[in-house]
């Protein structure tokens, strides 16, 4: 069976991935192919199904709960830290409200959480995630929504944070941010929990290889060096990833109840 695995163009995610990639890990007659795709282009695919197994941004998830379970694994969190609102000057919240942000993509979880922070709906523009820091560091936008590794670099370009959305969470709910998840089709059926364990051990065995698997993912990494790579890494695959937990979950849970989503949220076992 062919199995479509999208991720982002992120470290993170192609960390994850390595075990497959380098073939260390059983396939068990698997073929896992990746598809790399920004994460506003994956949110958009799986509203329509596309991929067999995607990340996707948890604010997502909601619109395609029927067609989708969420994977035990392979979950972004920002455990008082998360997506940074940048502006080439300091802005108050309350100066934020009145600006145009340029945005990663309106299916995100960071847009979602700025719309909480602001205390609802914020002119914003679309950009794709590659491009919001140079936008506001060339002085094409006044305001941007980063994520992925933006969050480590924005400094070098002159920007100044105004508002992280992971300590913004932390504070609101004590809880970790749930940014992205993994995901899998329900239609592979009695599949599904073999896929997933496979999927897991391809993130153990990058943490049991962290040098050959760190090389790999900073071919992602659009700039990152291995120092910065691999804080990144650190960042965003931690035990939190190996597995949700009851914190983990309550995360997600606490999101998704923010949201009005109103659904019963469920991961394979």
């Amino acid at each position: 069976m062919l199995v479509h695995v999208g991720f982002s163009a992120d470290p993170d995610d192609a960390f994850m991935f390595w075990g497959l990639a380098s073939g260390t890990v059983d396939r068990r007659g698997f073929e896992f192919e990746p598809v790399v795709a920004d994460i506003q282009t994956l949110n958009e695919w799986s509203l329509e199904g596309r991929l067999e197994v995607t990340a996707m941004s948890a604010a997502t998830y909601p619109r395609v709960h029927e067609r989708y379970a969420l994977l035990p694994h392979g979950a972004s969190f920002g455990s008082g830290y998360g997506p940074v609102v940048v502006a080439r000057e300091k802005l108050s919240l309350d100066e934020l409200r009145n600006e145009e942000i340029v945005v990663p993509g309106k299916l995100t979880t960071a847009f979602l959480v700025l719309q909480m922070a602001l205390g609802g709906e914020f002119p914003s523009a679309f950009c794709r995630s590659t491009r919001s820091l140079d936008e506001v560091a060339s002085g094409r936008a006044r305001v941007g929504l980063i994520i992925h590794e933006g969050q480590l670099t924005y400094a070098d370009v002159g920007v100044q944070k105004c508002l992280d959305l992971g300590e913004w969470w932390l504070l609101e709910t004590g809880l970790p941010l749930p940014l992205g998840v993994n995901t899998i089709r329900r239609d592979l059926g009695d599949a599904m929990p073999t896929i997933s364990a496979i999927l897991r051990e391809s993130i153990d065995a990058a943490l049991s290889n962290r040098v050959q698997a760190l090389e790999y993912a900073l071919g992602f990494g659009r700039g990152l060096d291995d120092v910065r790579g691999d804080r990144f890494i650190e960042m965003y695959v931690n035990d939190l990833t190996l597995d949700y937990g009851d914190e983990g979950r309550q995360a997600v849970r606490e999101l998704l109840e923010r949201a009005h989503a109103g659904i019963q949220v469920e991961w394979v076992e």
